[in-house]
């Protein structure tokens, strides 16, 4: 069976995590290596500092290739952070020909022209997916190739980014040697990770509750719906504990993970405490308290974004949970209660992938392996892959200043 070799980043504000995989086919995924290293040098999926990002990147990727026995030369990349924007576009095109038979050039017209759309300075579409296609007013038409009709809709969910905050992060890679074959919004990868076709049929939320952001990804009919970064997640929660209750931040995230729960038994003894080394200690109930009251401001952040306020009938799955903030004891059981629906915690790995992957199954590497997944399947390519295939369109400009950097 052919060999493919996959390399994807996803560059957090927490870590960075790189992977390497041997992709045979879509159940039959061969995790070659995984290297993860501390993140300095980025905020909120920012970069902040070249310096120290780049030596992040670099320490993941050469421990990745360590661990696979495989040089990375390009690599798939996650996209997230502050600057990201979304809206569904409609485009139009007629069939002129007597024939009325949709060929494969009228899809790229009417994606075209669907991506026509006003866009604030200095951002760039990164990725415009068809939702869905209507032939002469019929919709819910997924490939109209073949089909006859004198009119071809599609509405597209248009996602973008900004100019400079991608040029940097393609920089920072390209600076260590490796080249940014195609970005990916990180949310979208996420749920190929952590989403059942089935979810994504009827209607499902997910939230990557990430370090410095929570991605949103809501999807229907199979397809993505709506997008959103909400610029609050594990950070702001570990910043509270420490400022709240006098500790220092690094004992502030230790016992986040060890000790927080948000949902804590009410029987547990009001007076009891939790410490870590060197003496420092906090009350149970108050951190939890600390941790509750800022998960819960996020679940109400979540159905702010929504599209409609009718977000059960949206998404009558309900609400999956990935990221590593999603490991918080009792998160679900929050959600299930505030929100009114059913809500799961979304671990990746499934059937066909296997290697060394003991550490993807975790949410916190959700959007490491969704970026493989994401390829595997092909889903639609960035504006960035795009314009390196030569494809002219609207994405001409971006593509370029992304090269010169």
């Amino acid at each position: 069976m052919a060999k493919k070799i996959i390399s994807a980043i996803d560059v957090g504000t927490t870590k960075v995590a790189t992977i390497v995989a041997n992709a045979k086919a879509e159940d039959d995924i061969e995790i070659l290596g995984v290297g993860i290293a501390p993140s300095r040098g980025l905020h909120k999926g920012i970069v902040v500092n070249m310096d120290e990002a780049k030596e992040s990147i670099a320490e993941s990727v050469r421990e990745a290739q360590r661990v696979s026995g495989i040089r990375i030369d390009s690599v798939y990349v996650g996209v997230t952070g502050r600057h990201i924007s979304s809206l569904n576009n409609r485009g139009v095109v007629a069939i002129p020909r007597e024939d009325r038979l949709v060929r494969s050039q009228d899809l790229k017209r009417v994606l075209s022209a669907a991506r026509s759309v006003p866009v604030p300075e200095g951002k760039k579409v990164l990725h415009a997916i068809p939702r869905y296609y209507a032939l002469d007013g019929q919709e819910g038409v997924k490939q109209p190739v073949g089909m006859h009709g004198s009119r071809l809709d599609v509405e597209t969910h248009i996602i973008t980014a900004s100019i400079t905050s991608v040029q940097n992060l393609v920089k920072c890679i390209r600076s260590i040697g490796v080249e940014a074959e195609d970005l990916v919004l990180e949310p979208l990868a996420s749920g190929e990770a952590v989403l059942t076709p089935e979810e994504k049929e009827a209607g499902v939320i997910m939230a990557d509750i990430g370090g410095g952001t929570t991605d949103i990804a809501v999807f229907k009919r199979g397809n993505i719906y709506h997008t959103a970064i909400i610029p609050v997640a594990g950070y702001q929660v570990t910043s509270d504990i420490s400022i709240g209750l006098g500790l220092p931040f690094i004992i502030a995230e230790k016992m986040k993970k060890e000790y927080g729960n948000v949902m804590p038994n009410p029987e547990t003894d009001q007076t009891a405490r939790v410490g870590i080394e060197n003496g420092h200690s906090a009350s149970y109930r108050d951190l939890c308290d600390v941790i509750r009251a800022r998960m819960e401001e996020l679940l109400q952040l979540m159905l702010l974004e929504m599209p409609t306020t009718d977000y059960r009938t949206l998404a009558p799955c309900g609400l999956v949970l990935t990221g590593g903030t999603a490991n918080l004891s009792g998160l679900d059981e929050l959600g299930r209660s505030m929100l009114q629906m059913p809500v799961r915690k979304g671990q990746p790995l499934g059937a066909g992938v296997y290697g060394i992957s003991d550490v993807l199954h975790n949410p916190a590497y959700a959007t490491t392996l969704g970026l493989v997944l994401w390829q595997v399947r092909g889903k639609e390519g960035s504006a960035f892959q795009v314009r390196r295939a030569g494809i002219w369109g609207s994405f001409v400009g971006f593509v370029r200043k992304l090269l010169r950097a």
